[in-house]
């Protein structure tokens, strides 16, 4: 079992996948993540929808048009992170931790996952990105929409793959301040 410092040092936002499904035991492993996730007062505002229909996941890569969300068609399987805004006032906050947790679990199976910012982004057609979404697969009125995490198999051959991460040389040590600025 990798320690968590060395699954952070492995992550990295892959855009390239295989067509290869994500199993069911994966999405199991996931989906354990997702609602283990921490919320604020343990009010688990999140709602998940989970995408494995390509014609849906390419309407999720249309959601931000041409902002570079052309690759979640080619995910095997996205996670739209949602929440109630009516259940936590820190709904945001909730939602993208568990998009995070959400990140590093695919991470920790060996899976290759892209965030996708959503909240306060718009679609080409001038509406936001989040109603495109809602409308688009149905999604209720009382939900809103943070993220889509893109998740497939690593495409090993793309010449992406082969990028180093982020180094330990690389790290903004500058941002870490004691007692005061």
């Amino acid at each position: 079992m990798k320690s968590f410092l060395e699954l952070l040092k492995s992550r990295k936002s892959v855009r390239h996948f295989t067509d290869e499904p994500v199993s069911k035991e994966d999405q199991d492993y996931l989906i354990e993540c997702m609602l283990r996730t921490p919320s604020s007062k343990g009010n688990r505002p999140w709602e998940f929808l989970l995408v494995d229909q390509k014609e849906k996941l390419k309407i999720l890569a249309e959601c931000k048009q041409p902002h570079g969300t052309a690759f979640v068609k080619d995910a095997s399987l996205a996670v739209v992170v949602c929440a109630d805004a009516e259940k936590s006032d820190v709904w945001i906050e909730d939602a993208s931790l568990c998009a995070g947790f959400i990140h590093l679990a695919a991470t920790d199976l060996g899976l290759g996952s892209c965030w996708v910012q959503v909240r306060l982004r718009e679609h080409q057609s001038g509406e936001s990105s989040e109603e495109f979404i809602k409308k688009q697969l149905n999604l209720p009125d009382n939900l809103r929409i943070e993220a889509i995490v893109a998740i497939g198999h690593p495409d090993e051959n793309h010449p992406d793959r082969n990028k180093a991460g982020h180094g330990s040389k690389s790290l903004p040590e500058g941002k870490i301040h004691y007692n005061h600025f």
